[in-house]
């Protein structure tokens, strides 16, 4: 009971007001998430680092080793070569340090301990979460609180690795022969916001519901929907705790062990030192010969885990997590049975939208993206699906048998030659458009359409009892986690769309930022979301192909920012570094 009360404290499963300039738009939430982010950038930078005791000269431990007594038969040995190299370039005093240098005297390197500490909370929360379950924080208050705790503890965690970014943006933390740790820190940024995005789909609500109705479209045009479904939860919650989360771990440990291999990048220093460029450049590779200040690590990263569990129980507390329910077929034939019996006709005269879509799902084209190559007809049909046999006569059959004139009607309408089938098609759906329920049974009036208003009225009862849901998940093998079939029949219908309207689900904020109610999304896709807001882009039939290769692009450049004169210059042009080690420069000066 006080877990339910202090997580209902600030109520954000209502939407809030958006706030529009031009085609930009964005929630309440997510401006406030991205102003926060910024004013904790720029406190950061501008709030005096705590002093402490500046060491001038100091007398390192050295690794003693009897090498004398190392046979040459050893020193060829794997083991003894890889031991050696990794005794030089990691010593216990790099390993754990307890001194830096002593320009690191900004908060903005703290985010790199907070990144770490909070993605510490995240593995913990997801770790009980799948001891309890898939299912164990939608039906308990405890595993709900959980979840929250572990929907924050994300937030915090790309938040803080934003603003850690952001920092060694702006020193050019690149420097000295460290491109490989900055290529490291931006695949691990990479890497977490895939795995960011699984957890969305491994939600099983509504919210994930529409993520992967609506993504599925950018991962079909690039071929890779043949194997990567986003709309199988089961597939995608083991992308999100197995595979994607052991990827993560590898990068963030080289990232670290390259941070204490090559140490922290020097004071970017002007030409007007005296120095010219190529001087500076060698300075910049050197290990660092200045004095240093006092530094305990274990200490630093206690206390950033407790500032991080607290903020994280705080937040899961006080606004809680989302959780609104998924739309079943059952439930959406009970709420708009006109439009579901629409959609189920137009399934059976296969002119629905995943009738049509083409690959990987059937061989229509009018999905079908194309840049130069298609990947998608690459690709080909992997799960193949005949929506008039999928959706309706396939389930009408299991029922069937105990219902002669069905039996009867499914036979008249199989065995008629294709444009007697459209004609009945086209017929019935015209008469659809008056329908009347009278005692919630649906009066469609008379049309020369054969036997298929028997069989949506049969479908329609079907849907309504929940057999449908679960015939679409048994026409596959093994787990029933696979949702492509019931998920696609809904995506064809206007309700899903509808619902996902009202619940400002719709894709006009910058950054993919869908989240029911007003809790805030994924404001660090919001380069992917730029390219769907642009006129003469989302227009086009290959929108998901344009911003997939666009922010791929944008990926690389930033990827590879070390090497690419102009853009690794502008640290220099633009003086935030000065911000950064002012109070270096100050000592400096005065040294």
């Amino acid at each position: 009971m006080f877990i339910k009360t202090l997580s209902s404290l600030i109520n954000l499963n209502h939407p809030q007001p958006y706030l529009h300039w031009s085609f930009f738009a964005i929630s309440i939430a997510n401006l406030i998430i991205i102003l926060t982010m910024i004013i904790i950038f720029g406190l950061a930078v501008m709030i005096p680092f705590p002093k402490a005791k500046i060491i001038v000269e100091e007398q390192r431990p050295k690794l003693v080793t009897n090498e004398g007594m190392i046979s040459d038969e050893q020193k060829k040995m794997w083991t003894y070569r890889l031991r050696r190299l990794f005794r030089r370039l990691l010593p216990g005093d790099k390993i754990l340090p307890d001194s830096q240098p002593v320009y690191v005297g900004s908060w903005i390197y703290v985010f790199g301990v907070a990144t770490l500490a909070a993605l510490g909370v995240v593995i913990v929360s997801g770790m009980v979460l799948a001891i309890g379950g898939v299912s164990w924080w939608h039906k308990s208050n405890l595993g709900h609180f959980v979840n929250s705790m572990h929907l924050w503890s994300v937030e915090l965690f790309m938040a803080f690795m934003v603003i850690h970014l952001w920092g060694k943006f702006w020193m050019a933390a690149w420097r000295g022969n460290r491109a490989l740790t900055w290529m490291t820190g931006v695949i691990a940024f990479v890497v977490s916001i895939v795995e960011a995005f699984t957890g969305y789909l491994s939600q099983q609500n509504f919210d994930s519901q529409w993520i992967a109705t609506n993504g599925k479209d950018a991962i079909n045009a690039t071929g890779l929907g043949s194997f990567f479904n986003l709309m199988n939860f089961g597939q995608m919650i083991m992308w999100h705790i197995v595979l994607i989360p052991l990827a993560l771990i590898i990068v963030v440990g080289v990232h670290v062990l390259l941070v204490r291999i090559r140490g922290v990048s020097h004071p970017i220093e002007s030409t007007k030192s005296g120095k010219n460029r190529k001087a500076i450049k060698v300075q910049e590779a050197t290990e660092w010969k200045g004095p240093n200040r006092r530094y305990d690590i274990l200490k630093e990263g206690v206390i950033a885990t407790f500032i991080v569990l607290f903020l994280v129980f705080a937040l899961a507390g006080v606004l809680s997590s989302p959780d609104e329910p998924p739309v079943t077929v059952a439930s959406w034939s009970k709420i708009a049975p006109a439009d579901f019996m629409a959609t189920a006709a137009s399934e059976l005269a296969g002119t629905s939208k995943t009738a049509t879509y083409g690959p990987p799902y059937n061989n229509g084209h009018s999905q079908v993206q194309r840049i130069g190559v298609s990947w998608q007809l690459l690709a080909g049909v992997h799960q193949k699906i005949n929506t008039a046999q999928t959706f309706v006569l396939s389930p009408l059959s299991k029922i069937a048998f105990s219902n002669p004139r069905l039996k009867n009607a499914i036979k008249i309408y199989e065995t008629a030659d294709h444009k007697k089938q459209m004609a009945w098609d086209n017929a019935y759906l015209d008469a659809l458009n008056k329908v009347k329920f009278i005692n919630n049974k649906p009066i469609v009036p008379k049309a020369d359409d054969g036997p298929v208003p028997y069989l949506i009225t049969n479908e329609l009862a079907m849907a309504q009892s929940g057999a449908i849901d679960a015939d679409l998940l048994a026409q596959q093998p093994f787990y029933g986690t696979n949702y492509t079939k019931p998920l696609l029949f809904i995506e064809d219908g206007n309700y899903f769309s509808s619902l996902a309207k009202q619940r400002h689900l719709y894709g006009t904020q910058w950054g993919v930022m869908n989240e029911t109610g007003s809790y805030p999304g994924q404001p660090w896709l919001w380069l992917y979301s730029l390219w769907y807001q642009i006129p003469s882009f989302s227009t086009s039939i290959n929108v998901d192909l344009i911003a997939i290769y666009l922010t791929g692009l944008a990926t690389l450049l930033l990827l590879l920012v070390p090497f690419i004169p102009g853009i690794r210059d502008i640290p220099r042009l633009i003086p935030i570094h000065k911000l950064i080690w002012r109070q270096w420069n100050k000592y400096h000066r005065h040294d």
